[in-house]
């Protein structure tokens, strides 16, 4: 009897991202997610393609009109394009959820996987750290950092979002971290005399991509809320073009008692959009980094 011998070639390696593309093509909430974040993107980039306001600040038409076509969400009170002002405040928003977020997650990356790959009183001490800050409510903090660090600038609105917006993706990347530490693959590094710094960049942090996108999607949709909230307190700067400015000027200006609800409201829904589209991406990489999570799809049966 002739054997014939099987040649099989290996696998091309999969191309940077092309995991991601399909978690998330596979993935109905994350896809829309991936679409809004993608047109909050382009307006923020090109606010000119949507609005011909160059200046939503200028007082250049008459005060308390109705939405038309000239001015779809209406003027304010103070005779401003509401809908100009809703399109160039995306873009400080945006920055700051982004910007706020990849600060925050870089330092729990440097917290969380050091204290677990260090170990013994570092670990104690960056433990005892984090769990400090977990247990302080929030967004009183926040009111507070806000209320004495200044002027309420971006810098100083983006300092008191990381400070306190880190500890929590720091408890989740260590508990990983510590899962990973006597793998094999890390004590075959030790074995070969690897520096602790080269083992955390490339063996540690590359099998936790997932977990960190994820902190960085929960990082951002923290700081998206958190700002505007301290923006539509008065703790921000009021001069500033963003949501939470929107919402500050239409709070003290009475905007709802007046019978200027979307001026309340527009900025309102675009937060709440934005932080749902962070939310929704979320999800990929869920699947990604939980393998349980990933939907069963049934096998068509064969004829």
């Amino acid at each position: 009897m002739a054997t014939t011998t099987a040649v099989t070639t290996a696998p091309g390696r999969p191309r940077a991202g092309s995991g991601l593309w399909r978690a998330i093509r596979g993935n109905r909430k994350a896809l829309a997610g991936t679409v809004i974040l993608f047109v909050f993107t382009l307006i923020a980039a090109f606010p000119g393609l949507v609005t011909s306001v160059d200046d939503p600040d200028a007082l250049n038409f008459d005060a308390g009109l109705d939405p038309s076509t000239a001015h779809f969400l209406g003027t304010t009170s103070l005779g401003q394009d509401i809908y100009s002002q809703l399109i160039h405040g995306t873009r400080e928003s945006l920055i700051i959820a982004v910007v706020a977020g990849a600060l925050a997650t870089v330092l729990s990356v440097l917290v969380g996987v050091s204290a677990a790959y260090l170990g013994g009183i570092a670990d104690d001490l960056l433990s005892l750290l984090t769990n400090v800050v977990l247990v302080i409510p929030a967004f009183p903090l926040v009111i507070i950092l806000a209320k004495y660090a200044g002027t309420g600038s971006l810098t100083v609105i983006l300092a008191v979002l990381v400070l306190t917006g880190w500890s929590y993706g720091a408890n989740q990347l260590r508990a990983q971290a510590l899962s990973l530490r006597n793998r094999e693959f890390l004590e075959s590094a030790r074995a070969r005399g690897e520096r602790r710094s080269y083992i955390i960049v490339r063996e540690v942090l590359p099998n936790m991509t997932s977990l960190i996108v994820a902190n960085f999607l929960g990082a951002a949709l923290y700081s998206l809320l958190t700002a505007a909230g301290l923006q539509f307190l008065g703790l921000g700067d009021p001069n500033s073009r963003s949501w939470g400015t929107m919402l500050y000027w239409a709070q003290n200006q009475q905007a709802l008692q007046t019978g200027l609800p979307l001026w309340s409201l527009a900025p309102g829904l675009c937060v709440a959009l934005l932080g749902v589209a962070f939310a929704l991406v979320n999800y990929a990489f869920d699947e990604i980094g939980n393998p349980a999570l990933r939907p069963v799809r049934r096998r068509r049966k064969r004829a």
